[in-house]
């Protein structure tokens, strides 16, 4: 598997295309090569999320194929669920806003599967979701480390291509190309601060 990665720096995107290029330059393939195109839809950075959906879009029109969307926090335990599948993995990303998204899965019938429902919420809260046989995984330890110690942390990092990749080939593989849209679990500031539409903005019809 031929990868690339990014240290967050320059930007939302800035460097997406070129990354995009490098690895299929790396891989000896072009558009037309292309079975499908994977997407982790989110939740994460709203900014970050729609580059990444509507930059996908692109590369999925333009080369004709099915884009295939995924939970970004199931990707992260998806990859952690490869390594050791036994027990519950609870993936955590960092939210901002005092808050983080979290979601728990199990292997199940050789699946990567979601129990329950992820969920934005106080890193507080996520101790409480601690238990025997439960692990956690994502980025939301460096920032709200006060509030996680303590758990069994096996990972802190985001979710990876690979993992996006291996965990939509493993599903339903339905095409999104034309409805697919950001998992975003909660309202943007936008939303919370103008519910009845930001002031001067045309409206709805």
């Amino acid at each position: 598997m031929i990868a690339q990665t990014h240290s967050g720096k320059g930007g939302h995107g800035a460097d997406l295309l070129v990354m995009i290029d490098a690895v299929c330059v790396g891989a000896a393939i072009g558009a037309h090569d292309l079975d499908a195109v994977a997407i982790g839809a989110g939740p994460g950075s709203f900014t970050g999320l729609r580059i990444g959906m509507a930059t996908a879009k692109g590369i999925a029109f333009a080369a004709t194929c099915p884009l295939w969307a995924v939970s970004s926090l199931g990707a992260l335990a998806h990859e952690e669920l490869e390594v050791d599948p036994t027990g519950t993995v609870i993936a955590v990303l960092d939210a901002r806003r005092g808050e983080v998204y979290a979601g728990a899965y199990r292997r199940e019938h050789g699946v990567t599967t979601l129990v329950g429902t992820e969920r934005v919420m106080p890193p507080a809260e996520v101790a409480s979701l601690a238990a025997p046989g439960v692990r956690f995984v994502g980025d939301a330890l460096e920032p709200h480390a006060e509030a996680l110690a303590g758990l069994d942390w096996v990972a802190v990092r985001t979710p990876s291509g690979g993992a996006v990749a291996q965990l939509a080939l493993a599903g339903a593989r339905a095409d999104v190309l034309v409805t697919g849209a950001p998992s975003y679990i909660r309202p943007s500031e936008a939303e919370i601060r103008y519910p009845d539409g930001v002031p001067g903005a045309l409206r709805k019809r």
